[in-house]
């Protein structure tokens, strides 16, 4: 699993590790019971203050997808959801429902790019 941050973007460090082990977790490259890289180390190697890793673990772990024990570092949860089979399943029915009314895919493209603006 490969986490990245760019201190050019706008979103917080913070908030940019915990999307990169959401995307991971969606896409099934972190399994549960999956070990996430310790927190000091993850830090050096992001060259990122270690209170930046552990902001973007609380979130984690506040939306259930990861357990933080102290002295055993962070894990993958059972159970945690497949973010990306929810997408997949809304898109589909985006673009049944863009079909029944006669949209076009431009037309179905535009209307998530304004959803996405929003």
């Amino acid at each position: 699993m490969l986490i990245r941050v760019d201190p050019a973007r706008s979103e917080p460090l913070a908030d940019q590790i915990a999307a990169c082990v959401r995307r991971a977790i969606a896409d099934g490259e972190a399994p549960a019971g999956l070990r996430l890289p310790g927190a000091r180390d993850l830090a050096a190697s992001l060259d990122v203050s270690i209170h930046t890793v552990l902001a973007g673990y609380q979130r984690l772990r506040d939306e259930g997808l990861i357990e933080l024990r102290r002295g055993r570092g962070a894990t993958v949860r059972a159970g945690a959801p497949d973010g990306r089979a929810v997408v997949v399943d809304l898109a589909t029915q985006l673009v049944a429902a863009a079909r029944h009314i006669g949209l076009d895919d431009d037309e179905m493209l535009a209307v998530v790019r304004a959803a996405a603006a929003r």
